[in-house]
């Protein structure tokens, strides 16, 4: 049956209740979102939106990070009938103000930090901090005030438009249900399958305000009743502690990070010394069964976890030889093609039908051929009919209803689609976005000592990367103008390459235009040859790992050794660095580099020893945890009552709190745990995970080979005595204390408390030592009530070298739970929780 409306979709939402629908990271904390939760919160805020007077048609700029919020704003928008302005996350302020304006935006739902960016008195604002806490009070009942209909409006997409004026594509209801009608009934043939391992779980590394990214992150999903993962971080070695942790099943990505993770796979077999043996096992495999394939591969796939499957590349072409990697490990490696203007899909691979090297068969519901030139063009209802721009949409130029991709492609006997490159003045980078070359000229026709510039675009493995080549006045600055130029410029559209042009002007058509395509091969060949280009990269050491990942080789870098490299380019670099060095690079630091010599410095000062921390989950679970209570109480709790008996002093401040909690005490001696324990109540005692220092967990679990045997297997007994009867967990001083953070945000998801001594090490003289600056990166991104704790009178048992005491010699000192909101500065936490810890000694609070 056609569906009229995309808004009865979230009939799926209401009878899937209580399934988990969206994950995502706060901090280093999960948030889980249901099917019913965004049902309710849509009609929520269809009604918040009635009531603000946001009315059918008119316009929503949607400008913040993939969430639950973010999807709760768009379907509460097609509820109501607005229309939604998805704006990129990484988009330049005045793109999206100028968006804002021509749109004549009502509203803009988005990040805080991102809002405070678009001019007050103008459209009204709704942060997504704020969004739930503002919508609460609206009924969450059946809401109806709009029915929504194929020809309306769904949202006006910009991608990266025009400097002189942004243009963005008109996607109504029709255009989506053309594309997604026939999903539907082919994903229909396959669910009585998945039910074998159903949830589905995708990790959704698209962004929303991109088409490709909402079919695999708001439509698709709600088909299957999976689970999308969002996340922040671009890190290969992050994503991939994702993947196994949340049992990913399917990863959609753009392919610009599907070679770093190849990259990162890749440098670990290097470090092994297997990675020749590595590449020769993939050549040996590659045309195998893929359960050969898998088998062989086994040991990776047990690093993804044993759920990941299948890879969804889209927004840019993929490479042959990445493709081919990930399918060598045996995965499936699904590509699919189409343009915002097409409603991102014209074609895309089956997943169980993958043709090697195509980007798919096309949809059923749409036509589409290859003229002579080999342009790609397609006829359909998923075809957009209107751009926006100026204040007012346009028509597409259709030619009897066909649309001209400016793309070129070849079709085999089978029907399958191979994308053969790009003939309209488009760049598409590898991170799939869309990059105007005149957008680049004017920013750079700004600059004072730039007579005349072009902009080409650095073939990168079937995509593009922006190149300037410039004819400036005599003793220019090259690299200096381009700075300058890029600072006006989204991060996305940023030229890291350029060359200045030999000749006084640049080879012209007859009306004055300049040559671009002969201009492009002249510096293609420069480039790529090294003449006529300012080299500051050396061939080793960490100059080497930037030329390697930016992919310029020794071209583009300029003579101040400025980095010059993209925030995904960072990420890759940050990985490389750490495991090329086997350091832990301290990430603040690093974010602030801005040379080569700044990364190098950094690099020196950054700690060498790489201990292989362990984190033990296995210590949180039964029969250890049932072990551990039984254990605690027949000698830990007698043992700590007949030496010491604390005297508790504020546990009334903990009636109502549940946990999970962060507490945090000061440290006298090695039985400050135990007082911890006894004073705080049955419901947090029983679920508390400890922090000890990293260094000494990992002696302790390998102990130095020149030991003497009988104590090495002391120290091993130790160990696991320690970790098990106390719920014990390395935090690191000195180097991999990210790694011991994200453990702790994973104990706070499982309901686990967490303790932790923020001095670091015992008091040397009974006064409280300074706190570390890590537990306030850490109570930020717990975003836990953190229960300050302080003992009194430790330090003189310590020093009396005293085993028994008289009863209440030792004070314990419980304080109200604090709270900091997201905004709060690390640095600035870790001094109030200082100070409220030594106040309360004092105080007797």
């Amino acid at each position: 049956m056609s569906r009229e409306s995309l808004l009865e979709y979230l009939d799926n939402f209401e009878r899937r209740g209580a399934e988990v629908a969206y994950v995502q990271r706060r901090g280093y904390r999960s948030v889980r979102v249901s099917y019913g939760e965004i049902a309710r919160c849509t009609r929520q805020l269809a009604r918040w939106l009635e009531a603000k007077q946001v009315n059918a048609g008119d316009r929503v700029l949607l400008w913040g990070e993939d969430s639950a919020e973010w999807v709760i704003a768009f379907w509460g928008c097609a509820l109501r009938g607005a229309v939604a302005v998805p704006m990129d996350r990484i988009a330049a302020p005045e793109f999206a103000r100028r968006v804002l304006e021509q749109t004549d935006a009502k509203l803009a739902i988005g990040s805080r930090e991102l809002l405070d960016n678009l001019a007050d008195g103008g459209a009204a604002k709704l942060s997504f901090e704020n969004l739930l806490s503002e919508i609460s009070v609206y009924s969450d009942e059946t809401y109806t005030a709009h029915k929504g209909k194929r020809s309306d409006v769904l949202e006006i997409v910009f991608t990266s438009g025009t400097t002189a004026e942004p243009k963005g594509t008109v996607i109504t209801h029709g255009n989506v249900l053309a594309n997604l009608a026939p999903l539907d009934v082919e994903i229909a043939k396959y669910l009585k399958y998945e039910r074998l391992a159903h949830p589905l779980r995708f990790l959704n590394l698209l962004p929303l305000s991109h088409v490709f990214g909402q079919f695999m992150g708001l439509f698709i999903p709600q088909l299957l009743g999976a689970t999308v993962i969002f996340t922040d971080s671009l890190s290969p070695a992050e994503i991939i502690h994702i993947i196994q942790r949340e049992r990913v099943s399917v990863m959609v990505t753009v392919p610009r990070l599907l070679r770093s993770l190849k990259e990162k796979i890749e440098r670990d077999h290097e470090a092994a010394g297997e990675l020749p043996a590595f590449r020769e096992k993939m050549e040996r495999t590659k045309d195998k069964h893929f359960s050969l394939r898998w088998w062989k591969f086994r040991k990776i796939h047990a690093q993804f976890g044993w759920k990941f499957w299948a890879v969804i590349s889209g927004g840019a072409a993929l490479d042959r030889e990445t493709e081919e990697f990930w399918r060598a490990l045996g995965l499936v490696v699904i590509q699919g093609y189409g343009l915002t203007e097409t409603t991102s899909l014209i074609s895309v691979n089956h997943p169980f039908k993958v043709g090697r090297g195509s980007i798919g068969q096309v949809l059923p519901g749409r036509e589409m051929k290859v003229d002579a030139s080999g342009e790609i063009l397609v006829r359909g209802e998923n075809v957009a009919s209107a751009y926006w721009q100026g204040k007012e949409m346009k028509p597409l130029a259709l030619q009897d209803g066909w649309f001209r991709t400016g793309d070129l492609g070849e079709l085999d006997a089978e029907g399958n689609l191979f994308f053969k490159g790009r003939s309209k003045n488009v760049m598409v980078t590898a991170a799939g976005m869309n990059v105007h070359p005149e957008d680049l000229e004017v920013a750079l026709r700004r600059q004072p000592e730039v007579r005349d510039c072009v902009v080409i675009g650095l073939p990168r493995n079937g995509n593009a990367e922006p190149c300037a080549v410039l004819i400036l006045e005599t003793g220019a600055d090259a690299a200096r103008v381009l700075e300058r130029a890029n600072a006006s410029l989204s991060e996305f559209q940023r030229m890291r390459h350029f060359l200045v042009w030999p000749d006084e002007d640049f080879p012209r058509t007859s009306t004055q235009k300049p040559r671009t395509r002969e201009i492009a091969e002249v510096a293609i060949a420069k480039l790529q040859s090294g003449s006529e280009v300012a080299s500051g990269v050396a061939k080793d050491g960490v100059a080497e790992l930037i030329a390697r990942i930016s992919g310029r080789g020794q071209t583009g870098a300029n003579t101040h050794g400025e980095l010059n490299l993209s925030s995904l380019d960072r990420v890759d670099l940050l990985c490389a660095i750490e495991d090329r060095y086997q350091i832990d690079v301290n990430e603040t630091h690093f974010t602030s580099a801005a040379t080569v010599g700044d990364l190098e410095r950094l690099v020196r000062e950054s700690s060498s020893e790489h201990s292989e921390f362990v984190f033990p989950r296995w210590a949180q679970r039964w029969p250890v945890s049932w072990i551990r209570t039984f254990i605690y109480y027949l000698l830990a709790w007698p043992a700590t009552h007949l030496l010491a008996h604390p005297r508790v002093f504020g546990r009334e401040n903990l009636r109502g709190v549940k946990g999970p909690v962060l507490v945090i005490s000061n440290h006298v001696i090695y039985l400050d745990v135990g007082f911890v324990l006894a004073a705080l109540p049955l419901r947090l005692r029983h679920r508390l995970a400890v922090a000890m220092g990293g260094e000494r967990l990992a002696q302790m679990r390998r102990p130095p080979e020149e030991c003497f045997f009988l104590r090495r297997w002391l120290q091993r007994m130790n160990y696991f005595l320690v970790v098990a009867l106390f719920n014990v967990f390395p935090l690191p001083k000195r180097s991999g204390f990210r790694e011991s953070f994200r453990f702790a945000g994973d104990l706070a998801d499982r309901g686990w408390s967490v303790l932790v001594f923020p001095e670091g090490d015992m008091t040397p003289d009974g006064t409280l030592q300074p706190f570390r600056a890590g537990i306030g990166l850490l109570a930020n991104n717990l975003r836990l009530p953190i229960v300050p704790i302080r003992i009194d009178g430790a330090y003189e048992i310590r020093e009396a070298n005293s085993i028994f005491n008289r009863p209440g010699r030792i004070r314990v000192h419980i304080g109200n739970p604090m709270e900091f909101p997201a905004s709060a500065d690390p640095q600035q936490i870790a001094r109030e929780l200082e100070q409220h810890v030594a106040e309360l000694g004092v105080s007797g609070s």
